[in-house]
């Protein structure tokens, strides 16, 4: 498994490079996120487009992947600012057709890795075409947005409910790699960290975003380090990960029964919540 890490502040990123992380994560997208998700219990980052070469400059064996604005009047500017300070890979959000897809590889020209971030039911719908388009080095599943594009009730719905392996199949048979959204550590989240992991090793993801448990929203390395030991962290995921590969076929069955289990039961009590609301 392959580990994302948000952050635009160079020390951070220097030291979560040394502790394994494979791709620190410049979030540069705003259009229309604070609208869409307003009142959410989500973090929108205020990341600075000029720590993209500081960040780059600040780590030795991470890429850097900078996740741009949706498709405007400004993405060409957007995609040349990102390639020329040293973007390693540029993520697409919140496109819904093909035609943005192969616009944007175009833009790129190979000079980067182009992810396409698949969050919207638009993208879902036609990834069998997605994936084949020159150009696209990886498809991330992104599931916030996606759940609340389909109205669900919670966004690991995606998983209980078969459209997440339905789209790992479909990255598989065209040998694209894929990510599906974030972990939190192995004990914590609504649904467990450890929980989540064993789906991503029954579909062979090969990334995931390392979710606010690992940063507790630290903008400084003091308060990272003095917040959570990332490195332990990280190994208590990789040991768990290498362990979930070696299960027999009877406990990959037993375990997807337990996460569909706890997530339909969360999807529940939100959806008798909201109607009584």
């Amino acid at each position: 498994m392959q580990y994302l890490f948000i952050t635009d502040c160079p020390e951070i990123a220097r030291y979560v490079d040394q502790c394994g992380v494979d791709r620190i994560f410049i979030d540069l997208e705003i259009l229309g996120k604070v609208k869409r998700q307003g009142g959410k219990d989500t973090v929108i980052s205020r990341h600075k487009p000029e720590n993209v070469k500081k960040v780059k400059q600040a780590v030795t064996n991470a890429e850097v992947l900078v996740r741009l604005n949706p498709l405007s009047s400004r993405s060409t500017e957007e995609i040349e600012s990102a390639i020329e300070q040293g973007a390693d890979c540029l993520m697409l959000p919140m496109f819904r057709s093909l035609e943005e897809v192969e616009w944007f590889c175009q833009r790129v020209d190979s000079r980067a890795k182009v992810v396409p971030l698949v969050e919207t039911v638009g993208a879902m719908n036609q990834l069998e075409q997605i994936v084949q388009v020159p150009g696209v080095s990886q498809i991330h599943i992104g599931l916030n947005d996606l759940h609340l594009d389909l109205e669900l009730n919670f966004m690991f719905e995606l998983m209980s409910n078969g459209m997440v392996e339905k789209m790992a199949t479909i990255c598989k048979h065209a040998g694209i790699p894929f990510g599906i959204g974030g972990v939190s550590t192995m004990d914590q989240g609504l649904v467990s960290g450890k929980m989540v992991l064993s789906e991503h090793a029954r579909l062979g993801s090969e990334w995931v975003i390392l979710s606010r448990s690992f940063h507790q929203r630290a903008t400084t390395l003091d308060e990272l380090q003095s917040r959570i030991d990332l490195n332990a962290e990280i190994q208590k995921v990789n040991q768990i990960y290498q362990t979930l590969l070696g299960r027999s076929q009877f406990e990959i069955e037993q375990d997807k029964q337990a996460l569909y289990s706890a997530i339909n039961g969360i999807a529940f009590r939100n959806r008798s919540e909201r109607n009584a609301s």
